[in-house]
């Protein structure tokens, strides 16, 4: 197996933070990580006496490439080292079209500036930003070798899926002087002379890709120091102040997109804090239910934000005033009241949002790919074809009007106006009294949605390992509870005095200049929620904790990497044994988990994948933290130098406090048992 890093950035350039090289931090990175074989792969640029510099001075195969902005995505280029000339030729074609990070070339254009990709390493960001498009991968796809990730997870993800992309993890390092620790992603391929062509070859197998040496895919470095874990459940064993903390802390730092469970982080302190941070989490975590759920009353309010029934009232009194007017002055009549614009009414113009809705709603018929078979063995796809362009042409058809409508109404408001500055007429109001109606009905329609939307009810309930998570819609109790929903120093209180007619406390709210429109939605109905436990009742203080954790853990799905430290100081052994170790198991299958644990509940009940142990050990003075490692079934747990300690000791020891005292308990259990 030959360990590999394909994208190493050498040269600064505006999609980068500033850096100096560094050959010394390239020669020692090459040599720590005991690397095969690396690609220079700068930003849209290719140094050539820089990459000949860099290739004298190691003995390692050095490939030139260039990662370029390709449409939204980057992708690297890789090609023989005596190619330089022509990736030199080529770069300078992109830097001509590149000049700032957000710019970018086009497929054809890539084909254009490189020719026949076949002769190249093509390999895209794909589980990774700036990930590559899927219209993109389509033009790309005879060409690509291989998809670039940046997680060990996402690395299992894909090479578990045959219809994803190979996968390879990578360092995207910037070597410079200020390198500190290391990098540690790297891919091993099965490969024999670090050829292009045999480089190629081994990455579109995926027998012949792994994140580890010895371990294939099981295990994959986690450390600059070498160490390594595995891609599922581990487990860190040690005494009190040997390094378990210390090297939690060194994998979040050193790692990205990392879930760490702090030891003490769930429990309980101050209880009435405590609940209050409890439940704003708790509504925080759902407010993506309560958009949903509130979506439909959104259109509803963003309909009759508009209504102003006050002006409706001032328009009709207007028109009555002048109404009354005109009919007392009839014998003002002149020559420009005579005039048939002078009373004339504009034309009522609507919106076309119910035909561009149709129009939506054909077109996703068209397009749907999911339940197309459906659809075609009801609808003949010609006719939705026809109806499509039909609608469309009304649609047209009815926009012209409008603008024609418009246009009318212009010039008729203009001679009107004209008419009437000349005239000693009264001139009649222009209202639409029909729109005055509809107003009414929507404001009478508007209170009728509220008062329905209030009414107390569960409108959601979630099952979670034993936990019951219930959403209840209710009104509103008074100005403080509106204040918290804000979060801001604001007084609800003339607001709340009319929170029963929905229509003036919308107005009320619309006073508000603090508050925008788009979250008016939230001020009508109050919904909360409960966590039940398993017997139906409200969660106590503890439960509350164990809930947290179960909930924390889950979240861990949208990271890379998580990590639990002593989860027994906060728990006891009862829920850590039926509902957390069941929870975490579940969770490594598809991430790295590891837990650091002196609780046999934990550590040995939970089927761990790898054991780490830690252990402080005095040199010359100097305290050093190892981290001595195996899998469950090996004899020895193994340090990254060689030395080695015995598995059934270091369990003993960190789970049951040693071989004595465990016959001890275990023949006092026995005798309670008989």
């Amino acid at each position: 197996m030959k360990k590999i890093d394909f994208h190493i950035h050498t040269v600064a350039t505006p999609s980068d933070s500033y850096f100096d090289f560094s050959m010394e931090k390239m020669k020692q990175y090459v040599d720590s990580a005991e690397l095969d074989a690396i690609a220079i792969t700068n930003h849209n640029t290719f140094d050539a006496d820089q990459f000949r510099e860099i290739e004298g001075n190691l003995i390692i195969p050095v490939f030139p490439g260039i990662e370029v902005n390709l449409e939204s995505c980057h992708v690297l280029i890789i090609t023989e080292s005596d190619k330089c000339e022509i990736l030199e030729f080529a770069a300078r074609k992109i830097e001509k079209k590149i000049d700032t990070p957000s710019d970018h070339i086009s497929v054809d254009e890539l084909l254009d500036v490189f020719g026949n990709l076949n002769d190249y390493l093509v390999i895209p960001h794909y589980d990774k930003k700036p990930a590559i498009r899927p219209d993109t991968l389509s033009k790309l796809a005879d060409h690509i070798t291989a998809g670039e990730v940046d997680s060990a997870k996402k690395f299992i993800r894909c090479i578990k899926d045959e219809s994803r992309l190979i996968p390879v993890l990578f360092s995207d390092a910037r070597i410079s002087g200020q390198l500190g620790k290391m990098p540690t992603r790297k891919t091993f391929i099965d490969c024999g002379d670090l050829t292009l062509s045999a480089v190629r070859m081994c990455l579109q197998s995926r027998d012949k890709v792994a994140l580890s040496e010895r371990d294939g895919n099981k295990l994959f470095q986690v450390l600059d120091n070498g160490l390594m874990i595995s891609t599922g459940l581990n487990i860190l064993l040690g005494d009190r102040s040997s390094g378990k903390t210390y090297t939690l802390n060194k994998i979040f730092q050193e790692q990205n997109n990392v879930k760490y469970i702090e030891q003490f982080s769930l429990v309980q302190r101050d209880e009435d804090a405590y609940e209050r941070e409890f439940n704003s989490e708790i509504e925080l975590r759902r407010s993506r239910f309560t958009d949903d759920y509130l979506s439909e009353f959104k259109t509803v309010l963003d309909e009759i934000i508009g209504v102003d029934l006050d002006a409706n009232d001032r328009w009709i009194e207007r028109y009555l005033e002048t109404l009354l007017r005109s009919a007392e002055d009839a014998d003002r009549i002149d020559t420009y009241s005579k005039a048939a614009l002078f009373s004339e009414t504009t034309f009522k113009v609507g919106d076309d949002e119910s035909l561009k809705a149709l129009i939506g709603s054909v077109r996703q018929l068209i397009e749907n790919i999911d339940y197309r078979e459906i659809i075609h063995r009801h609808l003949d796809q010609l006719a939705l074809h026809a109806l499509a362009c039909e609608l469309i042409e009304k649609l047209w058809e009815r926009s012209l009007e409008r603008k024609k409508s418009l246009f009318v109404n212009g010039l008729v408001k203009d001679i009107k106006q004209s008419l009437g500055v000349r005239s000693s007429a009264v001139q009649v109001e222009d209202v639409d009294l029909y729109q005055v109606a509809i107003d009414t009905k929507k404001v009478e329609r508007f209170e009728s949605i509220v008062g329905s939307l209030r009414s107390e009810q569960v409108i959601f309930k979630e099952d979670m390992q034993g936990f019951k998570v219930v959403a209840k819609k209710r009104p509103y109790e008074g100005a403080g509870e509106l204040k918290s929903t804000s979060g801001r120093k604001i007084s609800f209180k003339k607001a709340m005095s009319v929170y029963n007619e929905p229509y003036r406390f919308l107005q009320e709210l619309l006073a508000i200049d603090s508050i925008p429109e788009s979250e008016f939605y939230r001020y009508f109905v109050k919904i909360s929620y409960e966590i039940l436990n398993k017997d139906g009742f409200r969660v106590s203080g503890g439960e509350r904790s164990e809930f947290r954790l179960l909930q924390e853990i889950s979240d861990a799905q949208d990271y890379d990497i998580l990590l639990i430290d002593e989860p027994e100081s906060s728990f006891d052994n009862m829920f850590l044994r039926s509902d957390v170790n069941a929870l975490i198991r579940e969770v490594s299958k598809t991430m790295p988990v590891v837990v650091v644990t002196h609780n046999s509940t934990v550590g040995a009940s939970i089927d761990a994948d790898y054991i780490l142990y830690a252990r402080k050990e005095s040199t010359d003075g100097s305290v050093n933290y190892k981290i001595y490692s195996g899998h469950p079934t090996d004899k020895a747990l193994v340090y990254v130098d060689g030395t080695s300690i015995p598995s059934h000791e270091v369990m003993m020891n960190s789970l049951e406090a040693g071989k004595d005292a465990y016959n001890l308990r275990r023949r006092t259990y026995e005798a309670i048992e008989n």
